[in-house]
């Protein structure tokens, strides 16, 4: 799982007057091990139902021959069983290499992108990882979308991911 790229899909929220900023932090863990591959990662919104409500990024090895990097999506189980089973991959977005372990930022303009009809509500960020030779986290952030509202929220993984924060700015 190597040359591994960062697809980030820009993001919007309605009834936003005005643009904002949804920023995550994402931390990858240094980790003390014989083989480390850097992990594949997920990150997608769901609404209070569960259902998924916007896929934001999917971190993954996109410059293997034959696409073979798309082969391994599915052991980011739970984002794969829940949507990404159904995209097309790669997903249309700004692209680029992740980073090696600590902290990696994303941010996707509220003002503009697939969620544009994201309603009022309570909502869940989803970080989700999947490391070959290693180990598979997910975490969850809580937070209520209100347009024009800001929100901060964040999680911290055990192993395979560290701190997770997410800010939400108008």
């Amino acid at each position: 799982m190597r040359n591994v790229v960062m697809l980030a899909v820009p993001v919007a929220m309605a009834g936003v007057a005005q643009a904002g900023t949804l920023e995550l932090s994402v931390e990858i863990p240094k980790l003390s091990v014989a083989e480390y591959h850097r992990p594949y990662i997920a990150i997608w919104i769901e609404d209070a139902s569960g259902k998924v409500a916007a896929n934001l990024s999917v971190w993954y090895d996109i410059d293997l021959k034959d696409q073979e990097g798309e082969k391994w999506l599915k052991d980011i189980r739970q984002w794969w069983r829940r949507t990404g089973r159904s995209l097309e991959m790669p997903m249309d977005g700004v692209s680029s290499p992740t980073k090696p372990p600590g902290k990696n930022s994303v941010k996707f303009d509220t003002a503009a992108g697939p969620i544009a009809k994201l309603a009022p509500g309570n909502y869940k960020i989803i970080v989700e990882a999947s490391r070959e030779v290693g180990g598979k986290e997910m975490v969850e952030i809580p937070f209520k979308w209100a347009p024009g509202a800001e929100a901060t929220g964040s999680a911290t993984g055990k192993e395979e991911l560290g701190a997770v924060t997410l800010k939400l700015t108008k």
